[in-house]
C-alpha cells in the first residue's frame, strides 16, 4: 500500500516579491511567505507525515520547517539539490519586467514557458525534469511503496516536473499547469503507481494553482 504524497511549493520569497528571476539564488522568505507556510500547515492537519524532503535552498527548507513546527512534528529532513528550482542562468536576479524590455517580451516568454528551450546558461523545464524525476523515482517512490506519508517542500518547476511524471501530462499541457505558493497537492497512488486521487488544497477563496481539466482526478 502506498502512502500519501504531499507536494508543497515554498512561500513567497524576497525575489518573488521583487518580481525577480530566482532560480538557484538562495533567498529567504518574506513575512507573507512565512504566513503562507503556516496557513499551509493548517490545511494539512489530520494527515500524518512520516518522512520529509526538500531542496538545498533556504526558502523551501524554511517553508518545510515552519509546516512541521506548526504540526508539532520532529522529523529528519532529507535535502537534495535534485529538488532545486529550475536554474534561470543569466536571468537570475534580473527583474522580469526589465528583462522583457532588454531581451524582448516574446523571447523572455519563450525562456519562461517553453518546455525545452533554456535561458542563457540556464535550464529548461525538460532539463529540470531530467534531474528531479529520477531522484523522485529512485529515492522517494520506494519509500511511498512502504506506506510512508511523505511531504516534499520544493519549487514551482521541480514540483511541476514531478506532477508531469505522475499524471503523464503532455509537454504542451505542463506549460498550462501552475503550482501556487504553499498550496499542498496531496496524491494517493495505487499499487501500479497510478494516481487515484488528487486534492489541491488552498486557504483562500481562489486557488493560484491550475491543472488542465483533462488531468483533474476527483
Amino acid at each position: 500500500m502506498y502512502g500519501k504524497l504531499i507536494l508543497v511549493r515554498h512561500g513567497q520569497s524576497t525575489y518573488n516579491e521583487e518580481n525577480r528571476f530566482t532560480g538557484w539564488k538562495d533567498v529567504d522568505l518574506t513575512d507573507k511567505g512565512i504566513n503562507e507556510a503556516i496557513s499551509s500547515a493548517n490545511l494539512l492537519e489530520g494527515i500524518s507525515i512520516d518522512l520529509a524532503f526538500t531542496s538545498n535552498l533556504i526558502r523551501a527548507q524554511k517553508t518545510l520547517n515552519l509546516i512541521l513546527k506548526e504540526l508539532n512534528l520532529e522529523l529528519d529532513i532529507t535535502k537534495n539539490e535534485a529538488l532545486n528550482e529550475r536554474d534561470y542562468g543569466s536571468l537570475v536576479g534580473q527583474n522580469k519586467f526589465e528583462a522583457a524590455q532588454k531581451y524582448g517580451e516574446e523571447q523572455v516568454q519563450i525562456w519562461r514557458r517553453s518546455y525545452d528551450i533554456p535561458p542563457p546558461d540556464g535550464e529548461s523545464l525538460k532539463m529540470t525534469l531530467e534531474r528531479t524525476v529520477p531522484y523522485f523515482k529512485n529515492t522517494i517512490l520506494p519509500l511511498l511503496a512502504e506506506n510512508n506519508n511523505i511531504i516534499i517542500s520544493a519549487h514551482g518547476n521541480s514540483i511541476r516536473s514531478i506532477v508531469m511524471y505522475l499524471l503523464s501530462i503532455s509537454e504542451e499541457d505542463i506549460l498550462k499547469t501552475e503550482i501556487g505558493w504553499c498550496e499542498p497537492w496531496v496524491f494517493d497512488l495505487n499499487e501500479n503507481q497510478e494516481v487515484v486521487s488528487l486534492d489541491i488544497m488552498h486557504s483562500s477563496s481562489k486557488s493560484d494553482s491550475h491543472l488542465p481539466e483533462k488531468y483533474v482526478i476527483k
